[in-house]
């Protein structure tokens, strides 16, 4: 295995660095640039995002042909972990959950004509989607087999009802990927939809409050009372729901633990900066052994967790599934991110807990970490029965030709 990036990727790393520098982390400075649920204005955005634009840093998951960049996942990774180093940076580069995922299963899967309808203009950023399939007990969470929300075939179209919740982003989105159940097979029983917010027999109940920040659209309940969709509007085929689902969903969490790197690579910046100034008792924070231990875990959790989110791409990248490789990823980086922030709160004292910083807002949004796409426990779960089945060739390596 080779970990040394191209010339080019690491041209374009830089560019990205630089993008963030100059154009995005001044923005989260000033308060007028916060919505009222602590992101980024929607005109403010706009505005970066038409820079972004023009500097060529849009949409690497997409391809050409669409607007994106058209980027291996090993350069996602690369790319992604240097826009989160600000909170704004995936949404100014339109690579931020959920239409991360969503693009990137709608360019593998779509027919021709779903992605002239329903990938191009999130690409483009003039719509958001949301992707519908988790439910309140009884149904389906992270256990999608559990999903209760039915379409039933009548006069040549698809009726959906059923009820969904924490559905990310539902408040703002116009282009929808809806999971529901076409059949009681355990393994062929689910389809994947697609609708648009102005069709009838839908309803959003409401916004569901959180510890926040919230994305945009947040995160809301739904109602399906009767929603129609064509035949047309069936990504991939009837029954082929689950197989969908895997294939968004593995590469949505590892970008997760892409942007998360970033994130917490921030926190170690805020905090490295400020113990190399703050003095007390006569010496400077940095020189003090006990704060030097605390910066180098977790800069050494961090450098872990790249490792295994770059090893992880590179699988996904032979075409292999990659499940094992995504599941030590987002434990490990969801816990890291949780631990740096909290590490650079700790450092900065008072400072880290105000709002003169970041690291409250990054704190907040990485509790959600262990639980988003996935608990942890679910991931250490996957490991276990990866374990039980492959005994000790769980850590065997991979070799030439084998992938």
């Amino acid at each position: 295995m080779d970990f040394t990036i191209s010339p080019e990727l690491e041209a374009l790393r830089m560019r990205t660095r630089a993008f963030i520098d100059t154009h995005v982390i001044p923005l989260e400075a000033e308060a007028g640039n916060y919505d009222a649920y602590e992101n980024i204005k929607l005109d403010v955005l706009e505005t970066v995002r038409a820079k972004a634009q023009a500097a060529g840093l849009w949409a690497p998951q997409s391809p050409k042909e669409f607007g994106g960049m058209g980027l291996p996942v090993m350069a996602w990774a690369v790319m992604y972990e240097e826009a989160n180093r600000s909170i704004f940076g995936p949404n100014a580069l339109n690579c931020q959950a959920p239409d991360d995922g969503n693009m990137n299963v709608l360019s593998k899967v779509g027919t021709p004509a779903q992605k002239e309808k329903w990938l191009r203009p999130i690409v483009a950023g003039k719509v958001r989607s949301s992707f519908v399939m988790t439910e309140p007990h009884p149904g389906g969470g992270s256990d999608p087999s559990m999903i209760r929300t039915k379409a039933e075939k009548h006069g040549g179209k698809w009726w959906i009802s059923g009820h969904k919740w924490f559905i990310s982003g539902a408040a703002e989105a116009s282009h929808f990927i809806l999971m529901a159940r076409t059949s009681d097979d355990p393994r062929t029983g689910l389809t994947a939809f697609l609708f648009h917010k102005d069709q009838p027999g839908w309803r959003l109940v409401r916004r569901i409050g959180n510890l926040g920040p919230e994305e945009h659209g947040g995160t809301c309940e739904l109602i399906f009372d009767g929603l129609e969709v064509a035949d047309e509007d069936v990504l991939m085929g009837v029954g082929d729901g689950l197989r969908m689902t895997q294939i968004r969903l593995g590469p949505a969490r590892l970008t997760h633990c892409m942007r998360w790197l970033g994130l917490a690579r921030r926190c170690m910046e805020i905090a490295q900066d400020y113990v190399s100034r703050r003095e007390g008792f006569g010496i400077k924070l940095a020189d003090r052994e006990s704060v030097q231990i605390k910066l180098g875990d977790v800069a050494h959790q961090i450098q872990i967790g790249r490792l295994l989110t770059m090893h992880a791409a590179w699988k996904l990248d032979q075409g292999d599934k990659a499940r094992k490789e995504v599941s030590m990823a987002k434990i490990h980086v969801a816990d890291t991110l949780h631990r740096a922030a909290d590490v650079a709160i700790q450092l900065n004292g008072a400072r880290g807990y105000s709002k003169d910083t970041v690291l409250q807002w990054i704190y907040r949004w990485a509790r959600a970490a262990r639980i988003v796409d996935g608990a942890s426990e679910v991931h250490s779960m996957v490991l276990a029965r990866f374990l039980r089945q492959e005994g000790t060739d769980f850590w065997r390596w991979s070799t030439d030709g084998e992938i």
